[in-house]
């Protein structure tokens, strides 16, 4: 398959070889966009997301590729669009990056496509909240379009804002609580000691980014992501000193 015009006009109108990605060079790019739309793709977005956003980092090369990967988000080239749409997600997540207004036709192309990848059935749950996650980096929310990711990992490790303790907030398979300890791989997983009260918001309490969030799962049938969303916003209790926080409040605190 030939790449289409409007493509290849983007990948040459680029010095590539003064770019640098995770590796060095970014002379590869253009060849690895060039291989997309065949039985190799999964490969291919293998090396894309290990060279362009490798363990969160972003290079200079990763904002040049937003062109291509708001083209493949529209359908207009070749590759899976929700791919380009959670790649240039995890590219545009820092809402302070100057580079942002730069793209801002870029980054607007990829929010209209996000919401409606949202709105269309079917999404597994971890899916929902990548596009989740995208949706608010291209809306610039901020630290939001990464914390989401513990919705999907279905726990978040934060320190009791009294008594720094470590704690776990937990509201998947293992149940819903806060512990002070490793429960999955600790000395006897399961045990219900040290652990304290994880208390969901009701739904008609949330507010701010809660309560859309929580509506946004609701309106496209994704009822395990509006339940973990109750709990990402409800209230812990820690098992140390007995302190009562907001769950949400200590992430955005602490995450990094």
């Amino acid at each position: 398959m030939s790449a289409p015009q409007g493509r290849i006009a983007r990948m040459t109108t680029i010095d590539w070889r003064e770019l640098t990605h995770a590796y060095g060079s970014a002379e590869d790019i253009p060849g690895l966009f060039a291989r997309l739309g065949g039985i190799e793709d999964d490969a291919v977005w293998t090396e894309l997301w290990s060279a362009l956003c490798h363990q969160g980092s972003v290079y200079e090369a990763s904002w040049a590729a937003l062109p291509v990967l708001a083209d493949i988000a529209r359908g207009s080239s070749p590759g899976a669009p929700f791919q380009a749409v959670i790649l240039a997600g995890a590219i545009t997540g820092d809402e302070a990056d100057p580079r942002r207004e730069r793209y801002g036709r870029e980054i607007g192309d990829l929010l209209g496509v996000t919401r409606d990848m949202l709105a269309a059935p079917g999404r597994t749950a971890p899916a929902f909240v990548n596009l989740l996650k995208s949706l608010l980096a291209f809306e610039g929310v901020g630290l939001w379009s990464e914390a989401l990711e513990g919705v999907n990992s279905e726990e978040y490790e934060i320190e009791c804002p009294a008594c720094d303790e470590g704690l776990f907030v937990a509201f998947g398979d293992y149940g819903t609580f806060v512990s002070a300890g490793d429960y999955v791989s600790g000395p006897e997983p399961g045990a219900t000691e040290a652990r304290g009260e994880l208390t969901p918001m009701p739904p008609e309490r949330l507010s701010g980014l809660g309560a859309r969030l929580h509506g946004e799962a609701l309106a496209a049938e994704q009822p395990e992501v509006a339940r973990a969303l109750t709990y990402v916003f409800g209230e812990g209790r820690c098992p140390s000193c007995d302190t009562v926080f907001s769950v949400s409040q200590e992430v955005e605190k602490q995450w990094i």
